[in-house]
């Protein structure tokens, strides 16, 4: 079982630095048994059951990880589960507790409230008593998040806030951005005295198909330049966190490990659970990556090795050729002139019997016609097409029925 985040999207897209050279398989989160261990290895063996962060190559059914990146997992912890908490709840909980250090009392505002850290982030903050949530997302998942009763307040991205100031002229104690570019001035402004400002995420520079050298300039030029005096005037906190960079350039698997078994901790006594949007076969993952690109997805996108890719759409019959129409054009012509040649050129009136045989003459000709066509449609369908995909070729005709 494997894991889709925001950061496979980018990586995609060239929106990270030092890409890994193409070709190669994306993935950063995978869960599963160990099918064989290191000649050195210690502390796991063949058959555990593991969850593991390795940094790509992790959409495969066999993944090589060095142990630091592997973990444990809870026995009665499935696989879909074990690949949708490690990765979001880590950066939920990191967040949240090292580096907001979240107290009673506090409000938060946070951003892409409905993604899968969104969503772990709302879970660990109701484990602090009377806390204040600002959930900001698209409107279309206003309904689904309101049901879950976590969120205290749900604003629409589009003027988030002035949506806020109507609620408290205050401000908000914290602000989690995982957009960057203009959101940071606006979160910062949101900040009461004491406040802390914590960016955890670029996905703004995310806005077409392929990686926009502009969209990345224009993302990190539109963030003002605070000086450390103008947050010592104005007592408030600026922080960054970013998992990757922790984890495989800064050695920081011991504290990552910490915080994992903090997580499945949490898990055990019911605190926390994931919120699993879809799962998709690796064959599906563009249709999953185009999901969670259009951000429509609520919680934590997964895939599975084991499930069965969705029919392809049946390929549709193969017109006539050129050469083809052309003959037939030409041959129904010929017919015609004959007809006319017939009639006396079709100008004069005919009387009642030769328009009754003409009828009979034109009604079996394309009669056969007809079923000359017919025949050769047949034929066609019966090509390649419908012996490979004849099961997505019936789906597709009850669904288009």
């Amino acid at each position: 079982m494997c894991g889709l985040n925001f950061q496979d999207l980018m990586v995609r897209l060239g929106a990270i630095d030092s890409p890994p050279k193409t070709p190669t398989i994306l993935g950063f989160e995978c869960a599963g048994e160990i099918e064989a261990v290191g000649e050195e290895v210690e502390g796991f063996k063949v058959g555990d059951r593991v969850v593991a962060l390795p940094e790509f190559r992790a959409w495969s059914e066999l993944v090589a990880v060095p142990t630091k990146y592997v973990y444990h997992i809870p026995e009665e912890m499935t696989f879909q589960d074990a690949a949708a908490i490690v990765m979001n709840y880590l950066v939920a909980y990191i967040l949240i507790f090292d580096l907001v250090s979240l107290r009673e009392g506090k409000s938060m505002l946070l951003h892409s409230v409905g993604g899968g850290v969104g969503q772990a982030i709302v879970q660990l903050v109701r484990t602090v008593p009377n806390v204040t949530i600002f959930g900001v997302c698209s409107k279309s998942k206003h309904e689904a998040l309101a049901a879950t009763g976590l969120i205290d307040h749900l604003i629409d991205r589009t003027d988030y806030v002035n949506e806020v100031r109507k609620i408290t002229t205050e401000g908000v104690d914290i602000v989690m951005d995982c957009l960057c570019g203009e959101e940071c001035n606006r979160g910062y402004g949101l900040l009461k005295p004491m406040g802390k400002y914590i960016l955890y995420g670029s996905s703004n520079v995310v806005t077409g198909e392929t990686k926009s050298f502009f969209s990345v300039a224009r993302s990190w030029w539109q963030v003002d330049k605070v000086s450390p005096i103008k947050l010592f005037d104005e007592n408030k906190s600026l922080g960054g966190f970013n998992l990757r960079h922790l984890l495989y350039q800064q050695d920081g698997s011991e504290y990552v490990r910490s915080t994992v078994d903090k997580i499945f901790g949490l898990w055990k006594e019911g605190k926390v659970k994931p919120v699993v949007d879809s799962a998709w076969a690796l064959e599906d993952v563009a249709e999953a990556m185009q999901k969670m690109h259009d951000r429509k997805n609520i919680g934590k996108l997964v895939l599975d090795p084991s499930m069965e890719p969705k029919p392809k759409p049946a390929t549709p019959a193969k017109s006539k050729s050129k050469k083809q129409a052309s003959e037939d054009k030409g041959g129904k012509k010929d017919k015609d002139d004959d007809k006319k040649t017939e009639n006396g050129g079709g100008d004069d009136k005919k009387d009642g019997g030769d328009v009754a045989e003409e009828a009979k003459t034109n009604g079996d000709a394309e009669e056969g016609a007809a079923q000359v066509n017919g025949d050769g449609a047949a034929e066609k369908k019966e090509e390649p097409v419908a012996a490979t995909n004849g099961d997505a070729t019936e789906s597709e005709k009850k669904e288009s029925s």
